[in-house]
């Protein structure tokens, strides 16, 4: 799939340096996601979210780097209210974020995360599972 507006070609160094700073462990499928595009528009960015959501529309990828709509900034601004093992790596049009998960049974999937749901806790409520990982949802978006 093609992308536009990615952010800068990233090293494994830029990577671990992002880790670092963040304090987490990508996902390995995600690290070599950010290595062939950092993030972008892609192509196609229609995906289904569930029977009862229908279709989404994906605005973009967050990039690692990119000041504007840097994948540092989401994390920042989304910390506690997406649940603890998800970060955010896209969002829609409508305030709306597609989150990978991080640790245990929701590790590389992804998932969309519903802000008109959004509780006081964060927690699986608002949460639709999309795709097994980063290339499955990226494969299925028309």
């Amino acid at each position: 799939m093609e992308f536009t507006n990615s952010g800068e070609k990233l090293t494994v160094e830029a990577i671990e340096k992002f880790e670092s700073k963040h304090d987490l462990k990508l996902t390995d499928l995600f690290v070599q996601f950010l290595l062939e595009t950092n993030g972008g528009n892609p192509e196609k960015k229609t995906f289904r979210i569930s029977d009862s959501q229908g279709d989404g529309i994906l605005s973009r990828f967050y990039s690692i780097g990119d000041t504007r709509n840097s994948l540092s900034k989401y994390i920042d601004i989304l910390e506690g209210r997406i649940p603890n093992d998800f970060i955010p790596i896209a969002n829609d049009p409508s305030g709306n974020i597609i989150c990978l998960g991080m640790q245990n049974e929701y590790y590389e999937n992804i998932f969309f995360w519903d802000h008109e749901q959004e509780n006081d806790e964060a927690d699986m409520s608002n949460m639709y599972f999309l795709a097994t990982n980063i290339y499955e949802f990226v494969e299925n978006m028309e």
